[in-house]
């Protein structure tokens, strides 16, 4: 707990915050949390970051939760990240 960690949703958001609780379910608590919207490389535009603050996401909408680099993402200057669209994902 209390570790930096990055979150991939079942509808294709990347959310990254301070892991405060979790639970069996998977529910997850996050404080600073902040969602990272990366644009395409033919998109113009810059991609950005929404500061959310304290954020509960439910169990079955995380694909993923990982453990972030901080050193590492604190290098990275996001609005210059350019991919593609993660597309959603479906429960089976």
């Amino acid at each position: 707990m209390r570790q930096r960690v990055l979150i991939l949703t079942v509808d294709g958001r990347t959310l990254t915050g301070t892991l405060l609780s979790t639970d069996q379910l998977t529910n997850l608590v996050l404080s600073q949390t902040v969602e990272r919207i990366i644009r395409t490389p033919d998109d113009p535009e810059p991609s950005s970051q929404v500061e959310h603050g304290l954020y509960l996401i439910r169990g079955d909408n995380v694909v993923i939760c990982g453990e972030v680099d901080e050193a590492i993402d604190a290098g990275i200057d996001w609005s210059k990240v350019k991919g593609e669209v993660v597309r959603g994902t479906k429960n089976v």
